[in-house]
């Protein structure tokens, strides 16, 4: 069967690329091409387009570049119509996807769409084009079935995928001897720095993690590269500071540093799932500005996977003009110093990795989605 699968930034190449090797597993016909990253690539996908032309993120930098977007969606429905697709399965990144799932609704394309676009968040009125549009919605929170049963659309949930990734990561075993030995690095405890995977973020929140360097001088700081990004990317920011950048080695990094500073996201949750104590950071292009229009709409509390899982703060989070170098600083010594803030942190992830439940999530959603599909095709 052919299948064509849209992810829009690092996330979703990685949740794609470890479902696309389970599809494969369970229809050894399978032909993917879709728009994606070069996890997706790996696991065999013929890539139209890559995340790092199309991610953009912000309020303000979206309303900047809407011509762009248009253009790229009126590529990708092009493609779509060429190549003929038994289904076009949307990973998340919900402002593109959704209107894919429009257009090859209307052309009769079965939609199916894996990681719910965050409705709950932004537009619960989404909700009816998601019944309009999407024929099956696969979902990896607990808590998105309640939410899609009040609307009367049922979803089907696999388990999280993340949970898979974190469980099969190499080097789970390494010691941090091991670790810093292997990277030549110094003896000292590890602050991870991540700083997302799309430059406006480095632009924005970058500069203020770097900050910490200087306040904490028994400590070492080492930025976690993006896959999408070069050592290029990271120069105007790094210049004269005395910090080390490790590439393809996320986990790794992640599981021997003492706290970290995270880009609100997906990595969020991944470093919970580590139980590295962290301080969430999100800044973006409009300051002020961007902050009220994300109080306005934004209908939850929390920003963070963590905290949304939990449903109260595990994590803090600093966004916009809350991220400054003193709350920073605060904040990271809280989680480096107090042997009680660490514990109660770590407490908090083992309920949300409760919560999430065992691995094998990916296995599962490429099941049920071969299945569905075959069931679809022999009516």
């Amino acid at each position: 069967m052919r299948y064509y699968i849209i992810a829009g930034e690092a996330s979703g190449d990685l949740h794609a690329s470890n479902l696309i090797k389970e599809i494969k597993r369970e229809d050894d016909e399978a032909v993917v091409r879709g728009w994606g990253g070069d996890l997706m690539r790996d696991a065999g996908v013929e890539i139209v387009r890559h995340y790092k032309d199309t991610a953009i993120m912000g309020f303000v930098t979206v309303l900047k570049n809407l011509h762009k977007i248009k253009a790229n969606i009126r590529f990708c429905c092009e493609d779509i119509l060429a190549w003929k697709p038994d289904v076009v399965i949307l990973v998340d990144y919900a402002g593109f996807n959704m209107r894919i799932a429009r257009f090859a609704k209307n052309y009769g394309i079965r939609v199916f769409y894996y990681i719910s676009p965050k409705l709950w968040a932004w537009n619960t009125g989404r909700v009816r084009k998601i019944k309009r549009y999407v024929d099956r919605m696969y979902t990896i929170f607990p808590f998105e079935t309640a939410f899609y049963e009040r609307y009367n659309y049922v979803v089907q949930y696999g388990g999280n995928p993340l949970v898979d990734a974190i469980a099969g990561r190499s080097h789970s075993m390494e010691t941090f001897t091991e670790f810093i030995t292997a990277k030549k690095l110094p003896d000292k405890p590890i602050v991870a720095l991540l700083a997302g995977s799309r430059r406006q973020e480095l632009r924005y929140v970058l500069p203020t993690m770097l900050k910490m360097v200087g306040h904490f001088p028994d400590y070492q700081f080492v930025i976690a590269g993006a896959p999408s990004m070069t050592d290029t990317d990271y120069a105007p920011y790094v210049k004269d500071v005395p910090v080390r950048i490790i590439y393809g080695d996320t986990y790794r990094l992640l599981s021997q540093a003492r706290a970290a500073l995270v880009t609100s996201g997906t990595a969020t949750l991944e470093t919970a799932l580590l139980r590295i104590p962290q301080v969430v950071c999100y800044n973006g292009e409009g300051g002020r500005l961007s902050y009220y229009l994300f109080k306005t709409f934004v209908k939850v509390k929390y920003i963070s996977l963590v905290n949304l899982i939990f449903g109260g703060e595990v994590v803090r989070e600093l966004m916009m003009q809350h991220l400054t170098e003193r709350n920073v600083l605060n904040e990271l010594s809280r989680i480096l110093y107090s042997e009680r803030e660490r514990e109660k942190m770590l407490r908090n992830y083992d309920e949300i990795i409760y919560r999430l439940g065992p691995s094998g999530a990916s296995k599962h959603f490429a099941e049920m989605m071969v299945n569905d599909l075959r069931k679809d095709l022999a009516l």
